[in-house]
């Protein structure tokens, strides 16, 4: 028996990553396509920036979970999945970038391990920091809800 069968169309869910330097229009974008995707049903949006996306909130309608630090990603896909046990249509992670070089972060925890475990090699705390990482990658891939994450980027001059 051959491990080949007939390909279906299924409905898919928008992944979507929007990067750019602060203040380029980040969260406005996201916000903007959110409300188009939802098509009248609720938004979610996880908030790192100190609350700066409710100074939308007047232009969108969208429910708002401001996290602080540390950002573990852990949390990130603890919201990934309340948001779609609670109804959400979309979840707005803005911004992602804490997740990675954010307080407690991605780039933190590995630090931590490598004192810890790895007598200091970082390198070699990527055994343990990895899976991780992939723990929230498989949240925002698997989600049966729409995911838009804001990302950071350096300008350079």
């Amino acid at each position: 028996m051959s491990m080949f069968k007939q390909a279906v169309k299924r409905e898919a869910k928008l992944r979507l990553a929007i990067a750019g330097p602060s203040g380029s229009g980040k969260t406005y974008t996201s916000l903007a396509i959110a409300t188009a995707l939802a098509n009248g049903a609720p938004v979610a949006l996880v908030d790192t920036e100190h609350g700066s996306a409710s100074k939308y909130a007047d232009l969108f309608g969208f429910d708002v979970a401001e996290m602080h630090p540390p950002f573990h990603p852990d949390k990130f896909v603890a919201a990934i999945n309340d948001a779609a046990a609670a109804g959400y249509a979309v979840i707005v992670l803005d911004s992602l970038t804490h997740a990675w070089s954010g307080t407690g972060g991605m780039l933190d925890i590995v630090d931590e391990i490598a004192k810890r475990k790895a007598g200091g090699n970082t390198f070699a705390a990527w055994k343990d920091g990895t899976p991780i990482q992939n723990k929230l990658i498989d949240a925002i891939v698997g989600a049966p809800i729409h995911v838009i994450a804001t990302m950071r980027s350096k300008q350079d001059f």
